[in-house]
This record gives structure tokens, C-alpha cells and sequence, in this order.
């Protein structure tokens, strides 16, 4: 009773931000802020947004498998946000849109304006809804299975509680809620490391050494080549990673445009850029101090990594205190995804798609409609059973940001044209030929493709338009 009392309290905070905030917005208020957010609010808030509810539970349980590897890809993070802010944002900021996708139709055409956006709809939806939908079964799990609350109920409770507190001020609101959540997440994180530590009878600097020391401390692997650990692919895929699920992203780059100037957006970019390691070196730590507690007590590790940290915090082994704060922590760092990744699909639907931006009455329908997609999607994935359609959308997701990557990569490093009618054929083709490829050099060596599978998909789709400017030599 005391979880679910939490989570009221902490939704009637929302609530209130969410009406102080949306007083008198339209639909620029919805859609770009108004132009007026503070650099340092939303660089804060983007800590928050970055790290869905999957990343709070998931990385810690990483050490498990890959030890602190997964820095490596962190690294190449920094160097992926500042090429966003010093080559892409300049370009959103020249040409003062509304969704990045507008690029593309004045550079490449119609068609190549509305692929990007389809692609984006497609990927987003589907990513983040398997994000949430992972948040909705460790809270149903650890949670609310105990109050006997349907998990279809708690789906359509949470989704209707996000479009409540965004419905009116959107990415207006969420620059400010996401400074309240990301406040929360690192709170939480913060308290259950320090009662991790105390229950292992350590105190901050012995808990530090004894981090450093751990073999699961291991961070860098250059001498193995084949492995997906391999320092070069990691760096080179997190800047990658970077440039496209942040740079070519409407939902993350939505509250970056919301920003005075430039100027101020490329110091928001740059901060919460440098942020990320260590947050991410923190939530790694905790997993490492995790498993010298499961060694201490003689604890079975779990079968799956992601259920590390609930397997200590969410069961109640280290006190009520925190299940309270894991509860708070995992809410936060979900919610601060999934309401920019709601409004994001609102955006780029009305402006996109509809071609109907000014539209007060469109954007009202159709966030109401992308509520209630988010939750259908959710809950089929229930139905159809959890694991193998999560990995299949997962893998989905890692194929559908490779055209979006060729598109922006053809369209600012070359000043050729393209044939705009085959450009949906390309970078659908694209994704087809990786996954063939992966399957063959599988097949023949027992190498799967990892992150540098985005890289090989864009430079694909970037040499399919390329290819597709020969045909309009022709015509």
C-alpha cells in the first residue's frame, strides 16, 4: 500500500508541474516550447529522458555477462554528441524546424520527407513501447501482482496518466517534469547504492576500491578482435548510435529545438553529452557491488541479467525503503521516455505526415490516438508472449535507423540529387540486404553483426541513393 501510495503522490506532482506549465500553450508550445527553455533545464532533463526505465534495470545487470565494457560505447557517446551539436543541430536551427524530418523534403524531395518520417513513426512506436512495456511488467512483477491489479489495467492507468500530464503543454511540460524525474531516478539510484554498501559493511571509499578491484570491473578488450566487446566497435558504435537515435531522432532532439539559440542548445548537447559516463559508470558500479553482495549471502545469480538489481531491490531483501525508491527510480526514468516518445509520435504525425501543423484540433485527436496505439502495442505484447516478439521488435528497431542515418549522411555530406521516387524502395531494401547478409556470414562463420550493423545499413542506403541519382541522369 505504501508503493502504490508513492506513486499517487508522485503522479499528483507531475500533474501539477503539468498545470503550471501548459497555461495558455498552443500548438508551438506543444510542438517547440515556444523557443524559450532554459539550456541548462533541458540538459538535465535529457540525463533523465536518455535513460528509460530498461537502462535502470538493465545496465547493472550487464556486469554479469560483459563486466564494464558497455563503457566503451559510453566513450564513444561524448564524441557523438558534439558532432550533433556542431554539424546537425547549426542545420534544424538554419532552418528553424519544427520536426528534423522537414530536412529531408526540401533537400531530397517529398518522398525521402516522408520516408524519413515513416521510419522514425515505425521505429519509435515499437522501441519505445517495448521500453515501457518492460517497466510495466517489473512493476506488475514486483508490485502490483500483490494488490491482484490486472496488468491490461495497469497499462491503460499508466499510458492515461502520461497523456493526462502532456495532453496540453507537451514538450513544454516535459522540459520541466523531466528536471522532477531525472531528480528522482538519480535519488533513487544514489540510495540504493548507499544501502547496498552499507549491508556489504563498506563505507563510500572502500566500496570505490573494492569496485576498482573486482574482476567484473573490466573495462577496455583490444586484442580480441571478433568479439562484440572489442574497444573500436564499441567507441564507434556509440558515436554512431549518437548521431542517429539522438541526432536523427524527432523525440530526442524535440526538446534540444525548444532552446533560445544555438548557442544554448549546443552547451544543453554538450553537458548532458559528458553526463553519460558517469551516470552510466554509476548504475555499472552498482550492478558489480550487487554480485559482492549476492557472493556475500550465497545468493543464486537470476537467469536473466535484467533481474539483478529487482531480485535485491524490488523483493525487499534490503528494506521497504528501497522498494519505495526503486519503485520511484524506475517510474521516473520510464516515464521520462515514454511521455517525449508519445509526444514525439504526436509531432511528427500532425507536422509529417498531416502536413497540418497549426492544426489545435488534429494534434488533441491524434495524441489521444497515439496514446491508445502505445497502449494496444503494449498489451499485444503480452498476449503474443513477452520474449520472442520483444526480440523480434528489437531487432526491428536496429534495422529501421540505418536509412534514417543514409538519408541525413547523403543529404549533408553531398550536394547531389536524388531519384525521389525510388528512395522508399532503397531504404527499404536496405534493411533487407543487412539482414541477409547477417544470416549468410553467420551461416558461414558464426559471426552475428552487432552495433556496427547501423553503419553497414546506412552506408547501404547512402550508396542506393547515390546509385539513384544515375537513373535521373537517365530520365
Amino acid at each position: 500500500m505504501v508503493i502504490l501510495l508513492t506513486i499517487l503522490v508522485y503522479f499528483v506532482v507531475l500533474l501539477l508541474f503539468s498545470r503550471l506549465t501548459a497555461r495558455h500553450s498552443t500548438n508551438e508550445a506543444f510542438y517547440r516550447g515556444n523557443r524559450r527553455s532554459p539550456w541548462y533545464m533541458v540538459a538535465f532533463g535529457m540525463v533523465g529522458a536518455s535513460i528509460s526505465g530498461v537502462t535502470f534495470v538493465s545496465v547493472p545487470g550487464m556486469v554479469i555477462s560483459s563486466d564494464m565494457t558497455y563503457m566503451q560505447t559510453c566513450l564513444g557517446f561524448i564524441l557523438g554528441y558534439f558532432l550533433v551539436a556542431f554539424l546537425l543541430l547549426p542545420v534544424y536551427y538554419k532552418l528553424n524546424l519544427t520536426t528534423i524530418y522537414s530536412y529531408l523534403g526540401g533537400r531530397l524531395g517529398e518522398r525521402s520527407y516522408k520516408t524519413g518520417a515513416a521510419f522514425f513513426l515505425l521505429s519509435k512506436m515499437t522501441g519505445a513501447t517495448v521500453r515501457f512495456y518492460v517497466v510495466c511488467m517489473i512493476l506488475q512483477r514486483f508490485v502490483l501482482d500483490a494488490f491482484g491489479v490486472p496488468f491490461w489495467l495497469t497499462v491503460l492507468v499508466l499510458v492515461g496518466l502520461i497523456w493526462l500530464y502532456t495532453r496540453r503543454g507537451g514538450i513544454k511540460t516535459l522540459v520541466w517534469t523531466d528536471g522532477l524525474q531525472t531528480t528522482c531516478m538519480f535519488t533513487a539510484l544514489f540510495l540504493i547504492i548507499y544501502k547496498v554498501t552499507g549491508e556489504l559493511g563498506l563505507d563510500s571509499m572502500e566500496a570505490v576500491r573494492a569496485i576498482a578491484s573486482d574482476t567484473h570491473s573490466h573495462i577496455f578488450v583490444f586484442d580480441d578482435w571478433v568479439s562484440r566487446q572489442n574497444f573500436w566497435k564499441q567507441f564507434l558504435s556509440g558515436i554512431f548510435i549518437v548521431i542517429v537515435m539522438t541526432g536523427l531522432d524527432q523525440d530526442m532532439m524535440q526538446k534540444n529545438l525548444t532552446c533560445k539559440t544555438l548557442r544554448e542548445a549546443q552547451k544543453d548537447m554538450c553537458t548532458y553529452g559528458f553526463a553519460f559516463v558517469p551516470a552510466n559508470l554509476l548504475f555499472m558500479s552498482l550492478g558489480v557491488l550487487l554480485l559482492m553482495l549476492a557472493r556475500q549471502r550465497g545468493m543464486a545469480l537470476p537467469e536473466s541479467n535484467d533481474e539483478l538489481l529487482p531480485m535485491f531491490a524490488a523483493s525487499g531483501l534490503l528494506g521497504q525503503t528501497v522498494v519505495v525508491f526503486f519503485t520511484i527510480g524506475i517510474v521516473a526514468a520510464s516515464f521520462s521516455s515514454a511521455d517525449s516518445a508519445m509526444t514525439s509520435l504526436t509531432t511528427s504525425w500532425c507536422v509529417d505526415i498531416c502536413g497540418r501543423a497549426d492544426d489545435e484540433k488534429l494534434r488533441r485527436r491524434a495524441h489521444i490516438g497515439v496514446a491508445m496505439v502505445f497502449a494496444l502495442f503494449i498489451i499485444l505484447i503480452r498476449v503474443f508472449n513477452s520474449t520472442s516478439l520483444i526480440d523480434a521488435v528489437y531487432i526491428l528497431c536496429s534495422y529501421t535507423y540505418g536509412p534514417l542515418l543514409g538519408l541525413f549522411a547523403f543529404g549533408l555530406l553531398t550536394h547531389r540529387e536524388v531519384k525521389d521516387k525510388v528512395v522508399p524502395w532503397i531504404c527499404l531494401a536496405s534493411p533487407l540486404v543487412c539482414f541477409a547478409l547477417d544470416k549468410t556470414i553467420a551461416s558461414a562463420t558464426g559471426y552475428h553483426f552487432g552495433y556496427e550493423l547501423l553503419m553497414l545499413n546506412g552506408l547501404l542506403t547512402f550508396i542506393g541513393l547515390w546509385w539513384s541519382r544515375h537513373l535521373l541522369r537517365q530520365v
